[in-house]
């Protein structure tokens, strides 16, 4: 049996990134804290500052005059005269307009184009650098937007799908603009999601639909729009990858970082797909792959096992995919219903899913209000626990589960805490990453060893406490941090810590121990 506070937390761990101390001393029901989340996450707030603004160093020594129609590489786009044909069909949802996505980035020009391979290795460098740190610049700014924002289940679902459609581009604008989309539709329709973010140009350029020609088809995004992004395994053919792909011909991207039909390049003959024949376009395909059940099915089990359980439970989930196919992939409404079943309260769904990286950061972030005084250490952070926001692994995604856990990464979570509530050091050497804006780094240029800096708001908690005697204490605070029991050992050490600290450390050693448990990395 759980109790209301730990359902409540628990709706503010899954829908959001953890409870605050005034949000349980609120003292809300679960429902009408859902109710409030969802008002708080109606409006859309674009991620941007000047400091994610990419911009290209080096433009004004060595601009570079694209060729048109030429392959592209590390999204180095080319311009294209080629418009949308006017009497293509729209058989799904037109794509929404991006309102809210005009300003900073709607019409911005992008930076003059210049070829790695004519560059010095000084030039690469100074390059590499700034990308670096339009992307560091996004990071610490959607930490700490899932730290401080109000909209706590539109940041979540952002989270979710920035794993779900995995892309990872060298690009920071067009990462960006990327990640605006996905919070844009988050709460919205799958079906305009999944259409906005199929004609992204990072995705495009992630999956190769660039290369992807009449007469010579790329099979890549076709592939992965349906193995990982819609149905899944086993539910097409691999003629219907290559019919797929015959239809996504001519979809590309220009050099204002916008989708582009490229008519001539499009094969435009007759298709068979999923049983169906035609002379489909892209958009149609995806149609047809929506009219599929399971589609519904398979975007319904990976949401249950993002927000409720890593286990699927069929009896809870064919209901939700139903209801989700017939609302039109309504994403709030299914949500909601999710949110709102009993079984999502069970003690076997609370305390049980281990918490990601990110989620990690983010709920001390959120819970205790601390603030970094450098925030780069938190990519230190990200990149030693394996989940760097804007890098995912492969279009996979990260995998989640109990593969957030190894020997050195749990020791890492457990020192988490002293470094950023006690100031102990921090010290590790990152791992070499192929993949990186600057790979092939020497052990001593992937050290991190020093202390970190950082304030922490711990007045909310002691209002928290006031009313619960020091003996006490440990006991009650575990309640507000844990999700999972704590064991009476565990809970004896802690206070026996907390009686030997001085008074105005009292309360920080009792949060610094409860947060290095191992309990602390479920919710």
């Amino acid at each position: 049996m759980t109790t209301t506070q730990q359902q409540l937390q628990h709706l503010y761990w899954r829908a959001g990134f953890g409870p605050r101390p005034e949000d349980v001393a609120a003292g809300l029901t679960p429902r009408k804290a859902l109710r409030q989340m969802l008002r708080d996450s109606e409006k859309v707030e674009l991620l941007d500052s000047p400091q994610m603004r990419y911009t290209e160093p080096l433009a004004q020594f060595q601009p570079v005059v694209p060729a048109a129609g030429k392959p592209q590489s590390d999204m180095v786009t080319t311009p294209d005269q080629t418009a949308m044909s006017a009497g293509m069909e729209a058989p799904v949802a037109a794509l929404p307009a991006r309102s809210a996505l005009a300003g900073p980035q709607k019409g911005r020009p992008q930076p003059p184009l210049l070829r790695r391979q004519d560059m010095s290795a000084q030039q690469r460098k100074m390059q590499n650098q700034s990308i670096q740190q339009a992307f560091y610049a996004m990071n610490t700014g959607w930490l700490a937007r899932m730290a401080n924002s109000p909209a706590q289940l539109r940041e979540k679902l952002t989270f979710f799908w920035h794993g779900h459609f995995a892309c990872r581009v060298r690009r920071p604008d067009a990462a960006l603009h990327l990640n605006n989309t996905i919070r844009q539709l988050a709460l919205g329709k799958f079906s305009d999601l999944l259409l906005a973010v199929s004609k992204e140009p990072a995705m495009l350029q992630f999956l190769n639909n660039q290369q992807n020609r009449k007469q010579r088809p790329n099979e890549n995004f076709a592939r992965e729009v349906m193995e990982l992004f819609t149905m899944g395994r086993g539910n097409y053919s691999e003629t219907d990858v290559k019919e797929a792909a015959r239809a996504f011909t001519g979809w590309g991207y220009n050099a204002q970082g916008e989708f582009v039909f490229r008519e001539n390049q499009h094969d435009d003959g007759s298709k068979t797909f999923l049983g169906r024949t035609g002379n489909f376009t892209g958009e149609q395909v995806l149609a047809i792959i929506l009219e599929q059940p399971r589609t519904a099915e398979f975007i319904a089990t990976k949401l249950y096992r993002f927000f409720v359980n890593d286990t699927p439970n069929p009896a809870h989930i064919q209901p939700l995919a139903q209801a989700f196919f017939k609302s039109g992939y309504d994403i709030s409404a299914l949500l909601e219903q999710m949110f709102t079943a009993e079984w999502f309260y069970e003690p076997a769904n609370v305390g049980t899913r281990i918490k990601s990286p990110v989620e990690l950061l983010a709920g001390i972030k959120r819970t205790m209000g601390l603030q970094l005084v450098d925030d780069k250490p938190l990519i230190v952070f990200q990149k030693a626990l394996g989940q760097t926001l804007f890098q995912p692994p492969n279009v996979a995604g990260w995998p989640g589960g109990r593969n957030w856990i190894d020997s050195s990464s749990l020791l890492y979570r457990l020192q988490l805490p002293s470094v950023l509530l006690k100031n102990a050091e921090f010290n590790v050497a990152l791992k070499q990453d192929e993949n990186d804006i600057a790979p092939n780094l020497t052990k001593a240029e992937r050290t991190f060893q020093q202390q970190v800096k950082t304030t922490v708001k711990l007045a909310p908690v002691q209002a928290l406490l006031a009313k619960t005697p020091a003996p006490q204490q440990s006991a009650e605070l575990s309640r507000f941090v844990l999700q999972a029991p704590i064991r009476p050992e565990n809970r004896a050490l802690i206070q026996q810590a907390a009686d030997k600290a001085p008074a105005e450390g009292r309360l920080r050693t009792m949060v610094t121990s409860l947060l290095s448990l191992p309990e602390y990395q479920l919710m």
